[in-house]
């Protein structure tokens, strides 16, 4: 059973911190709180899995960031952590992760996200990572995206507890 406070806390955070240069003590004072319990709380929350993680989600189409692809390769599976440790090494690449294939209308299982601000200067990167990764002779597909529909995190609001 979670403690009501800390529900109170994550359904205070869900949506995003405040954007104050201390959002701790603001979401502390809105939940007659001190700056330090809502810290040790969080800590706490996330040692106990009830929080994955707190992270940043940038709304790179804003900052004119427009070009953006999902490049996808079928990478064999002994090599496969290998590869992607070496793609995600790069400073460009901002996501790379494994997935299961899906049969032969989807045999990829290696995926990397790349934010640009040009189609061409994407393209040149995705060289350079197959490049530097020595993927030429595995199968890729590049996917470019047409629209931005959600940016922001999970929202349980309003969280009920839990019996």
């Amino acid at each position: 059973m979670i403690d009501p406070i800390d529900l109170e806390l994550i359904v205070a955070i869900q949506e995003g911190l405040p954007i104050v240069s201390r959002p701790y003590a603001q979401i502390a004072a809105q939940l007659g709180l001190t700056e330090s319990d809502i810290i040790e709380r969080l800590t706490q929350l996330k040692q106990q899995g009830l929080i994955k993680r707190l992270g940043v989600i940038v709304k790179h189409s804003r900052l004119g960031y427009r070009s953006n692809a999902m490049v996808v390769f079928d990478i064999p599976d002994k090599i496969v952590t290998q590869k992607g440790q070496k793609i995600s090494e790069l400073a460009f690449v901002n996501l790379c992760y494994l997935r299961p294939r899906h049969g032969e209308k989807w045999p990829y299982n290696l995926f990397c996200m790349i934010h640009g601000k040009s189609r061409t200067r994407v393209l040149q990167q995705i060289e350079q990572l197959i490049q530097e990764s020595a993927l030429e002779n595995y199968a890729h597909d590049i996917l470019f995206s047409q629209r931005c529909f959600k940016q922001r995190g999970a929202i349980y609001s309003p969280l009920k507890p839990c019996s």
